[in-house]
């Protein structure tokens, strides 16, 4: 039966979104407009895709079967559009990365102003969290991971500093105060400022030195959530509130600027730099293959 494609991304967004409100805050669209939409698109198909109280959304049997098909083939519908970018001068559309707010922070100031000066006709979507999805599932084009959390059969790009470290650092008073730590084991004696994924995993610190690897179980005084409270972690941590483990990259101003002092450097724990990663097996959006072209390209002028 003929059903209009904007009532059918109108139901695919609010299935994705779990509500019209959330649907109209992602789309940018309204509320009313959309609970429209999918009202006419269930008139012309004669069933029920959503059951609606005044608190919830949720699909009926029907709809959600009707998703386990629709989502695909909308994904390629959009794909073959972004396609027909290739025919402009410049790509334009949509571009949306699911990435760790680490690579926010330490990895796209590098490179997203130069892309969006480059290619002024595409948007590009930022979403940043700690935890660990499967970005495919939630409309995302690609995504930034670090080599532990890659997901299975998809393509790889390297994207930022090659080579990584975690640095220990207190501020100079705290150090003055409680004494330097000579080895990570010292920091069980310590307060320390740790961090908690959304998972409720906190982890372990790890060092690593002369093949020597160990992990030291920390405790103290502030628990933030990794992602969005790490800035106070930081700012506690210069404040003399405790030892901090974090990326190098991260703390380097404060190092710099000598609010914060390095300690156990010989053990601090190196790691590969972070990959932009895409599944190949459907057609490419002409945004994300501008974007993977630029990020190959920016890798030319990475240090061996």
């Amino acid at each position: 039966m003929p059903l209009d494609i904007a009532l059918l991304h109108a139901v695919v967004e609010v299935a994705k979104a779990g509500g019209f409100r959330e649907a109209a805050r992602v789309t940018g669209s309204n509320a009313s407009r959309l609970s429209d939409a999918v009202r006419r698109a269930e008139q012309q198909l004669g069933i029920r895709l959503f059951h609606r109280t005044t608190r919830t959304v949720v699909l009926t049997e029907a709809g959600r079967a009707l998703m386990v098909r629709l989502l695909p083939a909308m994904s390629e519908v959009d794909a073959a559009l972004d396609a027909l970018n290739d025919y402009r001068n410049t790509p334009g559309g949509t571009l949306r990365l699911n990435v760790p707010v680490s690579a926010s922070r330490l990895v796209l100031p590098a490179l997203v102003p130069e892309f969006l000066q480059r290619f002024p006709d595409i948007q590009l979507e930022i979403i940043a969290e700690s935890n660990v999805q499967d970005v495919f599932r939630d409309g995302c084009d690609a995504g930034i991971r670090y080599e532990e959390r890659l997901e299975q059969d998809v393509v790889i790009v390297p994207i930022g500093a090659r080579r990584q470290r975690f640095a220990a650092a207190a501020s100079p008073d705290y150090l003055n105060r409680h004494g330097r730590p000579q080895h990570p084991r010292d920091l069980i004696q310590h307060r320390c400022l740790r961090g908690r994924y959304a998972s409720g995993v906190m982890p372990d610190w790890e060092f690593e030195r002369d093949g020597e690897s160990l992990r030291v179980k920390v405790s103290g005084p502030l628990v933030v959530s990794v992602g969005g409270a790490v800035d106070l972690a930081v700012e506690t941590a210069i404040a003399g509130g405790g030892i901090l483990y974090l990326f190098e990259d991260w703390l380097k101003p404060a190092l710099e600027s000598n609010q914060l002092e390095a300690i156990l450097q010989p053990w601090w724990l190196e790691f590969s730099g972070p990959y932009l990663y895409y599944n190949d097996r459907r057609l490419i959006p002409a945004p994300l293959q501008a974007f993977i072209n630029f990020v190959r390209e920016k890798n030319l002028n990475l240090p061996s």
